[in-house]
Protein backbone atom coordinates (compact mmCIF):
# COMPACT_ATOMS: atom_id res chain seq x y z
CA UNK A 1 0.00 0.00 0.00
CA UNK A 2 2.71 2.56 0.94
CA UNK A 3 4.63 1.75 -2.22
CA UNK A 4 1.58 2.00 -4.21
CA UNK A 5 0.29 5.64 -2.33
CA UNK A 6 4.40 6.87 -3.07
CA UNK A 7 3.34 5.99 -6.51
CA UNK A 8 0.82 7.58 -7.34
CA UNK A 9 2.19 10.73 -5.28
CA UNK A 10 5.56 11.59 -7.04
CA UNK A 11 4.07 12.70 -10.45
CA UNK A 12 2.11 15.55 -8.05
CA UNK A 13 4.94 16.58 -6.06
CA UNK A 14 5.22 19.78 -8.02
CA UNK A 15 1.19 20.56 -7.40
CA UNK A 16 1.68 20.44 -3.85
CA UNK A 17 4.79 22.01 -2.88
CA UNK A 18 2.86 24.95 -4.94
CA UNK A 19 -0.43 24.48 -3.41
CA UNK A 20 1.05 25.28 0.03
CA UNK A 21 2.10 28.70 -1.29
CA UNK A 22 -0.28 29.73 -3.80
CA UNK A 23 -3.42 28.29 -2.37
CA UNK A 24 -5.51 28.51 -5.48
CA UNK A 25 -5.92 25.86 -7.64
CA UNK A 26 -5.72 28.31 -11.03
CA UNK A 27 -2.66 29.98 -10.25
CA UNK A 28 -1.21 26.44 -9.91
CA UNK A 29 -2.69 25.40 -12.96
CA UNK A 30 -1.10 28.33 -14.63
CA UNK A 31 2.44 27.88 -13.42
CA UNK A 32 2.38 23.97 -14.07
CA UNK A 33 1.18 24.72 -17.70
CA UNK A 34 -1.92 21.83 -17.04
CA UNK A 35 -5.33 22.85 -17.41
CA UNK A 36 -7.46 23.72 -14.56
CA UNK A 37 -9.56 20.63 -14.38
CA UNK A 38 -5.98 18.38 -14.55
CA UNK A 39 -4.91 19.69 -11.17
CA UNK A 40 -8.68 19.26 -9.63
CA UNK A 41 -8.65 15.68 -10.38
CA UNK A 42 -4.80 15.32 -9.19
CA UNK A 43 -6.61 16.37 -6.08
CA UNK A 44 -9.64 14.56 -5.62
CA UNK A 45 -6.89 11.58 -6.83
CA UNK A 46 -4.90 11.91 -3.70
CA UNK A 47 -7.42 12.27 -1.15
CA UNK A 48 -8.84 8.93 -2.85
CA UNK A 49 -5.40 7.13 -2.31
CA UNK A 50 -5.58 8.84 1.30
CA UNK A 51 -8.75 7.98 2.41
CA UNK A 52 -8.90 11.79 3.45
CA UNK A 53 -8.98 15.76 1.94
CA UNK A 54 -5.52 17.08 1.23
CA UNK A 55 -7.54 20.37 0.71
CA UNK A 56 -10.52 22.01 1.81
CA UNK A 57 -12.21 25.83 0.75
CA UNK A 58 -11.03 28.71 2.39
CA UNK A 59 -12.58 31.93 0.93
CA UNK A 60 -11.53 32.32 -2.78
CA UNK A 61 -8.94 29.99 -2.28
CA UNK A 62 -7.93 26.50 -0.36
CA UNK A 63 -6.21 25.75 2.32
CA UNK A 64 -3.81 22.33 2.47
CA UNK A 65 -5.57 20.38 5.52
CA UNK A 66 -2.96 18.84 8.01
CA UNK A 67 -2.88 15.49 5.53
CA UNK A 68 -2.25 18.10 2.73
CA UNK A 69 0.60 19.68 4.86
CA UNK A 70 2.49 16.52 6.09
CA UNK A 71 2.37 15.70 1.69
CA UNK A 72 3.80 18.58 0.78
CA UNK A 73 6.15 19.22 2.98
CA UNK A 74 7.47 15.72 1.97
CA UNK A 75 7.24 16.78 -1.87
CA UNK A 76 9.37 19.88 -0.99
CA UNK A 77 11.91 18.06 0.36
CA UNK A 78 11.83 15.18 -2.11
CA UNK A 79 11.46 17.93 -5.20
CA UNK A 80 14.64 19.73 -4.05
CA UNK A 81 16.83 16.57 -3.83
CA UNK A 82 15.65 15.79 -7.55
CA UNK A 83 16.09 19.16 -8.54
CA UNK A 84 19.66 19.05 -6.76
CA UNK A 85 20.18 15.33 -8.84
CA UNK A 86 18.83 16.58 -11.93
CA UNK A 87 21.26 19.77 -11.87
CA UNK A 88 24.35 17.52 -10.96
CA UNK A 89 22.94 15.36 -14.10
CA UNK A 90 22.81 18.19 -16.70
CA UNK A 91 26.68 19.18 -15.69
CA UNK A 92 27.88 15.79 -15.92
CA UNK A 93 27.10 15.66 -19.71
CA UNK A 94 27.77 19.31 -20.41
CA UNK A 95 30.93 18.85 -22.22
CA UNK A 96 32.04 22.49 -20.33
CA UNK A 97 31.01 21.76 -16.82
CA UNK A 98 31.04 17.80 -16.69
CA UNK A 99 32.81 15.70 -14.81
CA UNK A 100 35.86 13.23 -15.91
CA UNK A 101 37.29 10.46 -14.14
CA UNK A 102 40.77 9.27 -15.56
CA UNK A 103 42.59 6.65 -14.28
CA UNK A 104 46.45 6.41 -14.78
CA UNK A 105 49.83 4.66 -13.87
CA UNK A 106 51.61 6.77 -10.82
CA UNK A 107 54.96 7.14 -12.94
CA UNK A 108 52.51 9.41 -15.30
CA UNK A 109 51.50 11.87 -12.34
CA UNK A 110 54.37 13.18 -12.69
CA UNK A 111 54.46 15.50 -15.92
CA UNK A 112 52.32 13.81 -18.24
CA UNK A 113 48.93 13.53 -16.98
CA UNK A 114 49.12 17.55 -15.32
CA UNK A 115 50.59 19.32 -18.59
CA UNK A 116 46.89 17.60 -20.54
CA UNK A 117 44.74 18.44 -17.54
CA UNK A 118 46.49 22.13 -17.43
CA UNK A 119 46.36 22.35 -21.73
CA UNK A 120 42.64 21.20 -21.70
CA UNK A 121 41.38 23.61 -18.92
CA UNK A 122 42.53 26.34 -20.52
CA UNK A 123 39.56 26.23 -22.36
CA UNK A 124 37.75 24.29 -20.61
CA UNK A 125 38.01 25.82 -16.92
CA UNK A 126 34.50 24.96 -15.71
CA UNK A 127 35.32 20.83 -16.21
CA UNK A 128 36.30 19.22 -12.60
CA UNK A 129 38.40 15.95 -12.64
CA UNK A 130 38.22 12.89 -10.59
CA UNK A 131 41.99 11.13 -10.70
CA UNK A 132 42.27 7.51 -9.78
CA UNK A 133 46.37 6.28 -9.74
CA UNK A 134 47.14 2.67 -9.61
CA UNK A 135 48.60 -0.53 -11.39
CA UNK A 136 47.51 -1.68 -14.76
CA UNK A 137 44.93 -4.59 -13.50
CA UNK A 138 43.56 -2.00 -11.46
CA UNK A 139 42.87 0.77 -13.90
CA UNK A 140 41.05 -1.82 -15.88
CA UNK A 141 39.04 -3.25 -12.80
CA UNK A 142 37.63 0.05 -11.95
CA UNK A 143 36.75 0.42 -15.83
CA UNK A 144 35.11 -2.43 -16.34
CA UNK A 145 32.76 -1.31 -12.59
CA UNK A 146 32.25 2.06 -14.19
CA UNK A 147 34.43 4.10 -11.42
CA UNK A 148 36.72 5.49 -14.17
CA UNK A 149 35.45 6.98 -17.67
CA UNK A 150 39.05 7.02 -19.05
CA UNK A 151 42.75 5.23 -18.36
CA UNK A 152 46.34 5.35 -19.32
CA UNK A 153 48.45 2.77 -19.10
CA UNK A 154 50.69 0.33 -21.20
CA UNK A 155 50.42 -2.45 -22.33
CA UNK A 156 47.11 -1.62 -24.29
CA UNK A 157 44.11 -3.89 -23.77
CA UNK A 158 43.25 -7.26 -25.33
CA UNK A 159 39.67 -6.98 -24.59
CA UNK A 160 36.69 -6.69 -27.07
CA UNK A 161 35.10 -4.47 -24.12
CA UNK A 162 37.65 -2.17 -24.07
CA UNK A 163 38.72 0.40 -26.78
CA UNK A 164 42.09 2.33 -27.04
CA UNK A 165 44.25 4.48 -29.56
CA UNK A 166 48.15 5.23 -28.91
CA UNK A 167 49.16 8.27 -27.14
CA UNK A 168 52.90 8.17 -26.52
CA UNK A 169 55.87 5.39 -27.45
CA UNK A 170 58.20 5.33 -24.73
CA UNK A 171 61.83 3.63 -25.62
CA UNK A 172 62.49 1.66 -22.41
CA UNK A 173 66.09 1.35 -20.97
CA UNK A 174 68.31 -0.73 -18.72
CA UNK A 175 68.71 1.28 -15.12
CA UNK A 176 71.63 0.94 -13.90
CA UNK A 177 73.89 2.14 -10.96
CA UNK A 178 76.72 4.03 -12.01
CA UNK A 179 79.04 1.83 -10.94
CA UNK A 180 78.08 -1.49 -12.63
CA UNK A 181 79.79 -3.69 -14.45
CA UNK A 182 77.80 -2.22 -17.38
CA UNK A 183 77.41 0.91 -17.13
CA UNK A 184 79.77 2.20 -19.52
CA UNK A 185 78.21 0.13 -22.24
CA UNK A 186 76.40 1.74 -25.43
CA UNK A 187 73.75 -0.77 -25.60
CA UNK A 188 73.14 -4.05 -23.81
CA UNK A 189 70.87 -7.28 -24.65
CA UNK A 190 68.11 -8.90 -22.68
CA UNK A 191 69.75 -11.88 -22.63
CA UNK A 192 72.99 -10.23 -20.79
CA UNK A 193 70.69 -9.70 -17.44
CA UNK A 194 70.55 -13.46 -16.94
CA UNK A 195 72.56 -13.98 -13.81
CA UNK A 196 71.59 -9.77 -12.42
CA UNK A 197 69.00 -9.33 -9.87
CA UNK A 198 66.13 -7.11 -11.18
CA UNK A 199 64.27 -5.34 -9.44
CA UNK A 200 60.41 -4.02 -11.17
CA UNK A 201 57.04 -3.40 -10.41
CA UNK A 202 54.49 -5.76 -8.99
CA UNK A 203 52.39 -8.02 -10.92
CA UNK A 204 49.60 -6.49 -12.01
CA UNK A 205 51.70 -3.20 -13.22
CA UNK A 206 52.22 -3.44 -17.07
CA UNK A 207 55.61 -2.47 -16.50
CA UNK A 208 56.14 -5.74 -14.60
CA UNK A 209 54.63 -7.69 -17.54
CA UNK A 210 56.50 -5.61 -20.27
CA UNK A 211 59.88 -7.22 -18.60
CA UNK A 212 58.82 -10.48 -17.79
CA UNK A 213 57.99 -10.74 -21.54
CA UNK A 214 61.11 -9.17 -22.54
CA UNK A 215 63.27 -11.88 -20.30
CA UNK A 216 60.93 -14.89 -21.29
CA UNK A 217 61.78 -13.51 -25.03
CA UNK A 218 65.75 -13.44 -24.32
CA UNK A 219 65.28 -17.44 -23.04
CA UNK A 220 65.34 -16.90 -19.27
CA UNK A 221 63.00 -15.97 -15.90
CA UNK A 222 63.66 -13.08 -15.05
CA UNK A 223 65.08 -13.17 -10.69
CA UNK A 224 63.28 -10.56 -8.82
CA UNK A 225 65.32 -9.43 -6.08
CA UNK A 226 62.13 -6.62 -5.01
CA UNK A 227 59.32 -5.23 -5.92
CA UNK A 228 57.69 -2.42 -5.87
CA UNK A 229 54.56 0.37 -6.66
CA UNK A 230 56.08 3.16 -8.29
CA UNK A 231 58.88 3.86 -11.09
CA UNK A 232 60.29 6.30 -8.53
CA UNK A 233 60.85 3.70 -5.51
CA UNK A 234 62.20 1.01 -8.18
CA UNK A 235 64.96 3.52 -9.27
CA UNK A 236 65.68 4.15 -5.73
CA UNK A 237 66.14 0.59 -5.36
CA UNK A 238 68.57 0.48 -8.25
CA UNK A 239 70.93 3.44 -7.09
CA UNK A 240 71.05 1.58 -3.98
CA UNK A 241 72.86 -1.57 -5.38
CA UNK A 242 70.15 -3.76 -5.33
CA UNK A 243 69.53 -4.82 -8.61
CA UNK A 244 69.04 -3.62 -12.11
CA UNK A 245 65.07 -2.69 -13.88
CA UNK A 246 64.43 -1.95 -17.02
CA UNK A 247 61.82 1.17 -17.18
CA UNK A 248 60.77 3.86 -19.68
CA UNK A 249 63.17 6.45 -20.10
CA UNK A 250 62.97 9.06 -17.26
CA UNK A 251 62.45 12.85 -17.84
CA UNK A 252 65.24 13.44 -15.41
CA UNK A 253 68.04 10.62 -14.50
CA UNK A 254 68.98 10.81 -10.76
CA UNK A 255 72.42 11.32 -10.06
CA UNK A 256 73.97 7.89 -9.93
CA UNK A 257 72.05 6.55 -12.47
CA UNK A 258 72.52 5.28 -15.59
CA UNK A 259 70.02 4.35 -18.51
CA UNK A 260 71.49 2.18 -21.95
CA UNK A 261 69.36 1.21 -24.27
CA UNK A 262 68.36 -2.36 -24.94
CA UNK A 263 69.24 -4.28 -28.09
CA UNK A 264 67.49 -4.33 -30.05
CA UNK A 265 65.73 -1.46 -28.77
CA UNK A 266 62.48 -1.94 -27.37
CA UNK A 267 59.47 0.21 -26.35
CA UNK A 268 55.83 0.25 -24.90
CA UNK A 269 52.93 2.28 -26.49
CA UNK A 270 51.22 4.30 -23.85
CA UNK A 271 47.52 3.97 -24.49
CA UNK A 272 44.72 6.20 -23.99
CA UNK A 273 41.26 3.64 -22.78
CA UNK A 274 37.80 4.00 -22.51
CA UNK A 275 35.07 1.37 -22.81
CA UNK A 276 33.94 0.11 -26.06
CA UNK A 277 30.26 0.83 -26.03
CA UNK A 278 31.34 4.01 -26.56
CA UNK A 279 28.51 5.86 -25.05
CA UNK A 280 30.09 8.43 -23.10
CA UNK A 281 28.82 11.43 -21.68
CA UNK A 282 29.73 14.92 -24.06
CA UNK A 283 32.44 15.55 -21.06
CA UNK A 284 34.27 12.43 -21.29
CA UNK A 285 34.26 12.44 -25.31
CA UNK A 286 35.12 15.79 -25.63
CA UNK A 287 38.03 15.59 -23.06
CA UNK A 288 38.95 12.02 -25.00
CA UNK A 289 39.49 13.88 -28.27
CA UNK A 290 41.51 16.33 -26.78
CA UNK A 291 44.00 14.08 -25.94
CA UNK A 292 44.03 12.29 -28.69
CA UNK A 293 44.57 15.26 -31.40
CA UNK A 294 47.37 16.54 -28.78
CA UNK A 295 48.83 12.71 -29.26
CA UNK A 296 48.55 12.91 -33.08
CA UNK A 297 49.74 16.55 -33.26
CA UNK A 298 53.40 15.23 -31.49
CA UNK A 299 53.15 11.65 -33.31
Amino acid sequence: MNESLAASIAPRLAMLRLLATERNITRVAAQMDVPQPTVSRWLAALSTEIGAPVVVKDGRGIQLTRAGRLLAAAATSAMGALETGTRQVVEEIDPDRGRVVLGFLHMLGRSMVPELLRAYRFTHPQVRFGLLQSSRAEIIAWMSSGEVDLALYSPPPRSPELAWAPVQEQELKLVLPDTHRLARRSEVAVAELVTEEIVGLERGFGMRQITDDLCVAAGFTPRMAFEGQEADTVRGLVLSGLGVSILPEAELLSPGLVEISLAPRAFRTLALVWPAHDQLSPAVVSFRDFALSGAREHS
